[in-house]
């Protein structure tokens, strides 16, 4: 704790009360701040481990059913095949304000040259380049849901330690530097009362004796 440098003055106290209310008053949101993002940043790591052992699992049978294909296709025709994709996939990026966390939001905006989303006719290609074309256009939404929830946690926990910081500066230094500022000017006002009364009363016996 360390005493303000203000004049012991009653203005100088009236002015240090407030600031002592606002402080606790502000110290209050965000700590309730801290706590609510603590729970929501909680829930997030949670998704975001479901999501990844999920992902890691679709992603890993994919690539198990390219390798198969490039047992069976030659290497060049496996170039040939997925050199020329039928599918243009753009990401379209929102942001969503969550306890002053701009979380982003985003979706693929996808547009295919025809229905199918295989660039490559049937004839010449095996059934697991087929499984892992699925597997990988399947697997695409939740990858990017994953990047989503990972950049949300990332952003969280940067905002939490802004609020901490906050909450720990107006905890341990703020609030208590005004209280003990407060405390000695009203030491100081109450020790200038008196020597007011014991002036004044000194003034009196003068009086006094002198009648």
């Amino acid at each position: 704790m360390a005493k303000l440098n203000v004049n012991p003055t009653r203005m100088a106290l009236s002015n240090l009360k407030g600031r002592l209310v606002t402080a606790k008053r502000g110290h209050k949101l965000l700590k309730d701040k801290q706590d609510e993002l603590m729970r929501r940043f909680i829930e997030m790591i949670r998704k975001n481990k479901k999501l990844r052992l999920e992902v890691e699992e679709e992603l890993s049978n994919s690539f198990k059913s390219f390798l198969l294909a490039s047992a069976v296709m030659s290497p060049e025709f496996l170039e040939q095949a997925v050199a020329f994709p039928k599918e243009q996939v753009s990401v379209a990026i929102e942001t969503k304000n969550v306890m002053s966390v701009n979380i982003p939001k985003m979706k693929f905006d996808r547009t295919e040259s025809s229905g199918a989303i295989f660039p490559y006719g049937y004839a010449q290609t095996s059934s697991e380049l087929d499984d892992a074309i699925l597997e990988l256009h399947s697997v695409m939404d939740k990858l990017l849901e994953l990047a989503e929830v990972e950049k949300a946690c990332q952003l969280m926990a940067d905002e939490i330690e802004k609020t901490r910081r906050r909450v720990n500066a107006l905890e341990y230094r703020t609030i208590p530097d005004l209280e003990e500022t407060i405390k000695f000017i009203r030491m100081k006002l109450d020790e200038n009362e008196r020597a007011t009364i014991t002036r004044l009363m000194k003034v009196k016996d003068i009086i006094a004796n002198q009648a």
